[in-house]
């Protein structure tokens, strides 16, 4: 019991950090991840699929973090379909 209980809590801790650290970004073409410049939870899941990009490059916090560069280049990519 301690094992499972061990191996949860460094899930959920690994869980946090990424949901800390890092952007995940939904686009047409798949799914892409981007460091966030300050820890938070803001905008950890990010849809930018159609018409809804547009105003992605606008957003001050996206902006600082790299949204623009992310959405014109080929970086590391989860393809969906």
């Amino acid at each position: 019991m301690k094992k499972v209980t061990l191996i949860l809590v460094v899930c959920l801790g690994l869980a946090a950090y990424g949901a800390l650290n890092y952007h995940i970004v939904v686009l047409d073409g798949g799914v892409k991840l981007l460091k966030k410049v300050h820890l938070s939870l803001d905008r950890t899941v990010v849809d930018a699929r159609g018409p809804k990009k547009a105003k992605l490059l606008v957003d001050p916090v996206l902006l600082k973090a790299g949204i623009r560069d992310l959405v014109t280049e080929q970086s590391f990519t989860i393809k969906t379909k």
